[in-house]
């Protein structure tokens, strides 16, 4: 939080694929797309990336209300594995304008410090751009979330569009 005891939410975007400034995924990291869809997984990895930055906005949906955000034709996951465990997961969903938003992205706790977000924002990125039909990627972010997550947002190439103060 801010020194005044303020949350700042920051939008940032892009607007083609040229602008991403890449961060290559090391050897003993593997991302992989959910093809089939499970929403029990998605709710676990929103708890386990999410916990320590207080993401509690989706903990009381009900099963009905994760199948419908998970299944849909618009929504796509991946995960990434470092030695076997997850090391961090990224969701992404695609409005009818092409506008696709890194819906939820994160690293889990055992994995902070080791090199992992660059790369896998790269590689978030990149998926979010090969996927057809895309002109435009965003993302959110606010001072609730790791200090170094707008920093690694504005590195991979997003640029700041809007910011929000609540308190």
């Amino acid at each position: 939080m801010s020194e005044q005891g303020d949350n700042i939410t920051y939008y940032l975007e892009m607007h083609g694929a040229e602008q991403v400034r890449g961060k290559p995924l090391p050897d003993d990291l593997q991302v992989v797309e959910c093809r089939i869809k499970q929403f029990q997984l998605n709710r676990f990895l929103y708890q386990l990336v999410g916990g320590p930055w207080e993401w509690t906005d989706k903990l009381s949906w009900s099963d009905a209300q994760w199948r419908e955000l998970i299944e849909q034709d618009n929504h796509r996951t991946w995960v990434a594995y470092h030695q076997g465990a997850i090391a961090g997961y990224y969701e992404l969903q695609r409005d009818a304008d092409g506008s696709v938003e890194i819906l939820y992205f994160g690293l889990a706790e055992a994995f902070f410090g080791q090199g992992f977000g660059g790369p896998l924002l790269t590689h978030a990125l990149q998926s979010a751009w090969a996927w057809a039909g895309t002109r435009r990627v965003w993302v959110h972010t606010c001072t609730l979330d790791h200090q170094s997550a707008l920093a690694n947002y504005q590195a991979r190439g997003l640029q700041l569009y809007h910011q929000k103060v609540e308190g």
